[in-house]
């Protein structure tokens, strides 16, 4: 067996570990976003007319103990938008351990304009 058939052979566990982590953080992700919203029927809050607070992740474990819908609503949010970014974290390590540089630098660059997305986007002007 070659090195470059082993990397073949792993393919498909690479690709099976990042389908799980998908499917485990958007299960995650909407699990945490329906707890919210029932938490917003049983207290009779109208999502149409509500107002809602700005968003600190900081109140979100001390929203989600005194289970007020938004703790749940943000969590779920933050786990869905992360999806992807992890996403490109986990081939990343991928690539590294089948030692495919350019792979590994495509995902590095992915990530890297990721995270200045992310500066850009919550920094004030």
């Amino acid at each position: 067996m070659t090195a470059s058939s082993g990397a073949a052979d792993r393919a498909p566990d690479l690709d099976l570990a990042i389908a799980r982590l998908l499917a485990i953080g958007t299960l995650t992700g909407v699990v945490l976003m329906a707890i919210g919203v029932v938490l917003m029927a049983i207290q009779g809050i109208d999502p149409l007319t509500a107002t809602v607070p700005g968003f600190d992740p900081a109140n979100l474990p001390a929203d989600m103990l005194a289970l007020q819908p938004e703790g749940f609503l943000g969590l779920g949010l933050i786990v869905i938008i992360v999806m992807p970014a992890s996403r490109v974290a986990a081939s990343l390590v991928g690539f590294a351990r089948r030692q495919e540089r350019t792979m590994v630098l495509v995902s590095i660059v992915i990530l890297a304009v990721i995270a200045l997305s992310v500066i850009l986007g919550t920094t004030s002007p």
